[in-house]
């Protein structure tokens, strides 16, 4: 969301006429006439032919296990289908890295981090999770789909999936737990780090490229964003050319990861979003709004990280000044900096959490062991 003006800048290449110079060796899908934006956003973007085919990637490539944790309400109250990606730590001391996607975005967009995160703590765990509407389902106690999308729902859903994912890998106990969240991921970890349920098991928490200040004046032009992409793709390939070829993703083996979690298909065989951002309007500032004081006042390190100079508003500049967390800039990336940059996201992750480990610390000798021992103090 911080990087959403960049973002509807980066659209109107997408909305090119065919003969804008701009638009060199793309080819338009004009057969979704259904859709109620401008011309430019019925069109969807065939790759050139000289251009090797946008094959997806799957999960498996990136975690070790696709879970779907299932949960009943008490008191009749409804149920939860919760879907999430799993790779255990490998050791009862290792520590957990819980994953929150952004808005519209789902737990794939993580998956190059992962695999890179990875490489650098070979024995951390990574839980990488899907709010409702984006690949968790949750019903009421009428079996409709609740779409209760506020910042309080989407934080205890992530507790639940935290508590499901270790009963069902028999955990004794929790392990130590870093949580990371890009965009609107990052306004729920900020929340439930503020929350403060997960006591002295969260070491810390990561906020990738979302501040208030910026989310707040993003959203004045987030349905002019949403109206200017197209509405569906005729095929998976061109789904994730178009994220390319617009530099809404930078990285296009990244794209071919994530794109494919992002749309369902049709009965017509077209290719259509899975969350419909349009619907969520209502909640959007209740993401963001007051989201500096949480970030600056919950327990734990905190680490922001950003793609570009994202302006920080005056309590987080204060809170800078005064060290109170991490500041982290990548002017190279774009909004999905995990996604753009996993190598350098991954390295900066880890060293957070190597900063800020105290199982690692080696503590001086007490005084009163060393006078047992005969020694002079």
């Amino acid at each position: 969301m911080s990087d959403l003006a960049r973002a509807f800048a980066r659209t109107k290449l997408s909305s090119l006429p065919p003969e804008s110079p701009l638009s060199e060796e793309m080819e338009y899908d004009d057969q979704d006439s259904s859709s109620a934006s401008s011309m430019s956003s019925t069109g969807t973007i065939r790759p050139s032919t000289t251009q090797k085919p946008a094959v997806p990637l799957p999960w498996s490539d990136f975690f070790a296990q696709e879970l779907y944790l299932e949960k009943q309400f008490p008191e009749g109250a409804g149920s939860a289908k919760y879907h999430v990606y799993l790779t255990s730590p490998s050791s009862p001391k290792a520590p957990l890295f819980i994953l929150h996607h952004g808005a519209g975005s789902s737990a794939m967009s993580f998956a190059l981090f992962a695999l890179q995160l990875r490489k650098l703590l070979p024995e951390a765990g990574i839980l990488a999770i899907e709010a409702r509407e984006h690949g968790s389902v949750v019903w009421d106690a009428s079996d409709e789909v609740n779409s209760d999308l506020s910042i309080d729902i989407l934080a205890q859903d992530m507790f639940d999936m935290i508590a499901l994912t270790s009963g069902k890998q028999h955990w004794t106990d929790l392990p130590r737990l870093m949580l990371i969240g890009h965009s609107l991921g990052g306004a729920v970890v900020t929340h439930a780090a503020k929350l403060g349920n997960l006591g002295t098991k969260l070491i810390g928490y990561a906020v990738l490229d979302v501040v208030e200040g910026s989310a707040m004046d993003a959203l004045k032009s987030m349905q002019s964003y949403l109206s200017a992409r197209p509405s569906s793709f005729g095929t998976m390939e061109q789904a994730i050319e178009w994220h390319v070829r617009s530099r809404t993703l930078r990285n296009p083996e990244s794209a071919r990861a994530s794109v494919p979690s992002l749309f369902v298909q049709t009965s017509s065989g077209r290719w259509v979003w899975r969350t419909d951002l349009t619907q969520t309007e209502s909640y959007w500032r209740n993401w963001f709004d007051g989201m500096s004081g949480k970030f600056l006042g919950a327990k734990g390190a905190k680490l922001l990280l950003l793609a570009g100079t994202d302006r920080l508003d005056k309590e987080l500049m204060i809170g800078q000044m005064q060290g109170k967390f991490q500041l982290q800039v990548f002017p190279m990336a774009g909004h999905f900096v995990q996604e753009d940059m996993p190598e350098k996201t991954a390295e900066t992750i880890a060293e957070f959490w190597r900063r800020n480990d105290s199982s690692t610390l080696i503590l001086p000798p007490k005084v009163s062991d060393l006078l047992a021992q005969g020694k002079q103090v």
